[in-house]
């Protein structure tokens, strides 16, 4: 689920996140790929940023909220496809005027395709997880991807990983333990789907670290639109269905696009305003919001192990934010 009007879109789907692995170990947020587009620094107002910040979040939690309510009544397949048609669309309408052909125009397309596709698999485990867990448990899950990321940054791109980040890893798994023991009433197909949906996601912020010096990211942005479209329309024979379509129920599916994109928007606009190293650990206050909205809409509230497994998962991704923020402060 960027970056200003030309970013509208990235990574929407996934729970929102948008983070991709830092030059060391750490993960941090995907607007790194297009960070010579920030503001420098003298003009930059953090106090904007972590509001913008926070607001995005907000609509990222009513994406998820939205699918798992339209999951209850229509096929994940439908919603997928909903979502990146209506993503595809905008793209086009906003950006397709003025940039034509170089929308689609690489040099790696292949590797534009592979990570348009661990996308496509992210949103399509998420989805199909909400209908199973509920809205914090699922999300707390989702967001082991960057400690995933540090975890695969070793063997897939060198990187050192550091006591702390390996303490992180630790502390993050153990967390999701605490949330998916026995006797916690979730279903075991449903965590499953959630660790898939956060692998996929691992990989798709390692692949975009090998794209992003290269590759123009509207590019990046539109490979992800489209290929999810493309994907999801052929096969739209085979999953088309559920109930009649209200008006309702037609708005709903096109606020999934609209709440990714919108949110995407004002996550672009917040790292222009703050630094990503400012910024990044506020991202875990997405999993306050999460849980709130699964009280408020759905009744349920996590019980006191989960509410810790979630808490240590946020500490534990935070943790490799801020070491992360050390080591670029290091460098400089």
């Amino acid at each position: 689920m960027l970056r200003g009007l030309s970013a509208i879109f990235t990574c929407m789907g996934a729970c929102g996140t948008g983070i991709i692995v830092d030059q060391g170990q750490a993960a941090r947020p995907a607007t790194d790929i297009l960070k010579n587009a920030s503001m420098p620094p003298d003009t930059q107002n953090p106090l904007r940023g972590i509001a913008l910040l926070m607001g995005a979040l907000v609509l990222f939690v009513m994406l998820d909220t939205t699918a798992k309510h339209l999951g209850s009544r229509w096929p994940v397949p439908m919603l997928v496809w909903a979502r990146y048609l209506t993503h595809f669309l905008l793209m086009l309408v906003v950006l397709g005027p003025s940039m034509r052909s170089r929308l689609v125009v690489s040099s790696r397309w292949r590797y534009q395709i592979v990570r348009a596709l661990l996308l496509l698999g992210t949103t399509f485990f998420a989805m199909s997880a909400l209908q199973h867990m509920p809205i914090a448990e699922t999300t707390a899950i989702i967001f082991l991807a960057p400690l995933l990321v540090t975890l695969l940054a070793g063997p897939m791109l060198g990187e050192k990983v550091g006591a702390k980040s390996w303490i992180a890893i630790a502390m993050g798994f153990g967390g999701v333990i605490l949330i998916a023991r026995p006797g916690s009433g979730l279903v075991l197909e449903g965590i499953l789907l959630a660790f898939g949906a956060a692998v996929c996601y691992a990989f798709y912020q390692l692949t975009t670290r090998k794209l992003s010096p290269t590759e123009h990211p509207v590019t990046m942005l539109f490979y992800t639109a489209l290929v999810g479209t493309v994907c999801m329309s052929f096969a739209l024979p085979w999953i088309w269905g559920g109930p009649g379509l209200t008006l309702l129920d037609g708005a709903l599916l096109l606020s999934l696009g609209l709440y990714g994109g919108t949110g995407h928007f004002l996550l672009i606009r917040a790292f222009r305003e703050a630094s990503a190293s400012t910024l990044a650990p506020i991202l875990y206050v997405q999993l306050a919001w999460a849980t709130l909205a699964g009280w408020l809409v759905f009744g349920h509230f996590p019980d006191g192990m989960a509410l810790i497994g979630i808490g240590v998962i946020g500490v534990a991704g935070a943790m490799i934010a801020l070491d992360g923020k050390r080591l670029s402060r290091h460098k400089v």
